[in-house]
């Protein structure tokens, strides 16, 4: 069957690829699973439920074997998809929208990993990459700052506020806007207003416009993660969930490619020079990310947010979509999704088919009742907060120590006006600086790995809160040994480095962590919110470092310790662990 989209066109209509759906009756023949290669009407045969009767196939002596051999064979499909969706929480009253949701991770589950997913998998990942190449790009450029115009250690330090203030408005808006105006559009808009203002703040002819064109730079940027995040969740397979843990790879990879550019440029041009030309580079690696998201890459809208808005055929059509694009087949149709959700106890959800409809709903979207359903039970309502908690105080306590890094192993933040003497100081160790940088963001690519291993672990003191909390932990004892200890370049460089190990651990499970508590229709919500938390108290950051008593840099430390052992606690008491659970 020839599939009926050409290359050229920009997007994909449902009718690009309705021409392969499966009609109902051949179903059971073109199932496919992720693990076995058996099709559905095989699966259901061999699976049980503790809290369900049997298969239902006929024994030996059946009173209803006749019966039961003369059902059609999607017709038996159906009865098996019915009892795989109600497994769970048998006193809990499934919605209409509950059950599709639950058939389409098994209908994406069953077509399995395949090549559109690990497209997606680096896609998305330009998102994290794009995050800490800013960042840490921002904070590179601090001493250079100081050099070119004037304003002490303390003072530009302001300058990572305009880029917090930035990330607080585009982790919100984009947030939100992902459930209103669907995943597809943050996804590729996000990086091209990153790159346009990165670009143009290279030719800032002063610092109040550096701070300008950051903030501007951070309304794009600082919807990546809370999009990207959502978006690959809703694509994945429910086996292979590890995977949204191992997307912060792309984290420390930024942070080095940041580290060696500014190497390069920093330390070979003038003062006034090479952080332009630093700027400039990573402005241009933003835009070329674009370009491969939107001119090469055609991305699929989610198929929850399409359900969520009552476009079932064009979710449907998408999961198709995914199976060719996987070279596979898939059993589901939108006579299977009404057939499985058709039950007795279903809590029926009104579409929002209407155009009109959607309209009116999308212009009363921007409210608190987009966060409502965030608090629906007294156990998801505790874990929101507590999500919120933890983003909060890590978005206070990180870049107190992370974003003044290269100032603390320099000029030690002696807080004085920059002058020749002390710049001819600064050029002398900004090498190795610089150098040290790398190697600190070097150390912190394993830590996604490990993350992405141990998430999925077994063992009661792992999986998703575990990994999340003893990283956490380990984290807030080190920066207190950064302080206490750390009297030598080269005893800095080692605790930093540990530092850098176990932070991209809990930045790596807190971003998979929370998309995988929020329901579907909500879930941009409540991670725009907690993303726009954390930009929030990171905004504050930066003016406690530049007003706070004394040299300015053990004090911050100290602050960031005792907020990063806060988060932790609020880790421990998070009610929900998303470990094998399915998502909805």
């Amino acid at each position: 069957m020839r599939f009926p989209f050409r290359a050229r066109r920009r997007q994909e209509s449902v009718h690009d690829y309705i021409g392969v759906l499966v009609p109902l009756e051949e179903a059971h023949l073109h199932s496919h699973s992720a693990r076995s290669g058996r099709s559905e009407f095989e699966e259901v045969r061999t699976s049980s439920d503790d809290d369900e009767p049997e298969s239902g196939l006929p024994k030996d002596g059946d009173s209803e074997q006749t019966g039961m051999l003369q059902m059609s064979a999607a017709e038996y499909t159906i009865e098996g998809l019915r009892r795989e969706v109600r497994r769970g929480d048998r006193r809990h009253q499934w919605t209409e929208y509950e059950l599709k949701s639950k058939l389409i991770n098994k209908a994406i589950q069953d077509i399995g990993m395949g090549r559109y997913n690990w497209q997606l998998f680096v896609l998305c990942g330009f998102g994290w990459f794009a995050d800490n190449l800013w960042m840490q790009g921002v904070s590179l450029t601090l001493p250079s700052l100081s050099g070119e115009f004037g304003i002490s250690e303390k003072q530009v330090r302001y300058t990572t506020s305009s880029l917090f203030l930035g990330l607080c408005i585009g982790s919100f808006f984009w947030g939100i806007g992902a459930d209103i105006m669907g995943r597809r559009i943050a996804f590729n808009v996000t990086l091209l207003i990153t790159s346009i203002f990165g670009i143009w703040a290279a030719y800032a002819p002063s610092w109040g416009w550096v701070c300008i064109l950051f903030a501007c730079m951070g309304t794009g940027v600082g919807g990546n993660l809370p999009v990207d995040g959502a978006l690959f969740l809703e694509f994945l397979p429910d086996s292979s969930s590890a995977l949204l843990t191992l997307l912060s790879v792309w984290w420390p990879v930024g942070q080095l490619v940041s580290s060696i550019f500014a190497w390069y440029f920093i330390t070979r041009w003038p003062v006034e020079q090479g952080w332009r030309y630093f700027v400039m580079t990573i402005g241009l690696i933003t835009f070329a990310m674009f370009l491969i998201r939107f001119a090469i890459f055609r991305l699929f809208e989610s198929p929850k947010y399409l359900l969520s808005q009552g476009r079932q055929s064009e979710a449907v059509a998408v999961v198709h979509g995914i199976a060719y694009r996987n070279g596979k087949m898939t059993w589901l149709t939108e006579e299977i999704l009404d057939a499985v959700a058709d039950m007795e106890g279903a809590e029926r959800t009104p579409g929002r088919v209407s155009t009109t409809n959607i309209i009116k709903e999308n212009l009363t979207s921007f409210s608190f009742g987009r966060i409502r359903p965030l608090f629906q039970s007294r156990k998801l309502g505790t874990a929101t907060l507590l999500i919120w908690f933890c983003w909060s105080t890590i978005g206070l306590g990180y870049p107190l120590f992370n974003a003044f890094l290269p100032q603390y192993l320099s000029h030690g933040g002696s807080g004085a006006p920059v002058t020749d003497e002390s710049m001819m100081a600064y050029d002398a160790a900004s090498s190795e600086t610089y150098r040290n940088y790398a190697i600190i963001s070097v150390v912190g690519v394993p830590g996604s790995l490990l993350a992405a291993y141990t998430v999925d672990h077994k063992s009661p003191f792992l999986g998703r809160k575990g990994t999340l909390a003893i990283s956490t932990l380990v984290s807030a004892i080190f920066l207190f040994f950064f302080v206490k200890f750390g009297t030598t370049p080269n005893s800095q460089l080692f605790f930093t480095c540990v530092e850098a190990f176990c932070q991209n651990i809990m930045y790596g499970v807190l971003y998979a962590f929370s998309p995988e508590i929020f329901p579907a229709p909500v879930r941009g919500a409540g991670t725009g919110v907690a993303s726009f938390l954390n930009r929030v108290l990171g905004l504050i950051a930066p003016i406690i470092a530049a007003n706070i008593p004394g040299d300015g840099t053990t004090a911050p430390i100290y602050m960031s310790a005792i907020l990063i052992l806060a988060a932790f606690v609020g880790m421990v008491l998070i009610p929900i662990e998303t470990r094998g659970r399915q998502r909805l």
